[in-house]
């Protein structure tokens, strides 16, 4: 698959590539564990790999961001337009402190309801192991996660509290052999 890159290259080269996904309606919860996880993730040497979408996406390169970590965001359209339009600081970001922004479409390409997909697709392709977060029932996430395991990747999945809709995807593929993640030590087996 061909990528269109700005940024860093160099990290595509990288082995310890993690996909941090979940919810775009983010809720306190999720980002108090993009909080805590992450940062223990980029002192362990992890690149973070996300899809630069609002909530827990774009909280994930933030946060990396914020602990001097390298991050690689995924776009659904070219990587010369940001998408969202209103994530543009974290883009702008991501290029100024040494990360990547790649896609599998031209510039100029504008975000496409099927693109989404084949974004997911990038992202599970770069990374060994996908992280998700939070989800409802037609979460993305559930998606990603599917193709993770039909690739043979490892998915890990932080649980949620049972009545909260944003716990549902990683409650349900926790129950389906998702591997359970409580602390960081869970990601670094």
């Amino acid at each position: 698959m061909k990528l269109h890159c700005l940024g860093n290259k160099k990290l595509l080269q990288e082995k310890k590539l993690i996909a941090v996904v979940g919810s775009r309606r983010m809720s306190s919860y999720g980002k108090q564990v993009v909080e805590r996880i992450v940062p223990e993730l980029v002192k362990a040497g992890y690149i973070i790999v996300s899809g630069m979408a609002f909530g827990i996406d774009a909280w994930s390169h933030k946060v990396c961001l914020d602990y001097k970590g390298k991050t690689i965001a995924v776009l659904a359209s070219g990587v010369n337009m940001p998408t969202p339009k209103s994530n543009r600081w974290i883009y702008e970001r991501i290029i100024r402190e040494n990360g990547l922004i790649v896609s599998q479409f031209k510039n100029g390409t504008i975000p496409q309801p099927v693109n989404f997909l084949k974004r997911n697709e990038v992202i599970v392709d770069l990374c060994q192991k996908i992280l998700i977060v939070e989800g409802n029932q037609t979460s993305g996430t559930l998606v990603t996660a599917k193709l993770a395991a039909d690739q043979g990747k490892d998915v890990y999945c932080v649980p949620g509290r049972i009545t909260d809709n944003n716990s549902f995807a990683p409650n349900f593929l926790i129950k389906n052999g998702a591997q359970i993640v409580t602390e960081i030590n869970d990601l670094l087996i």
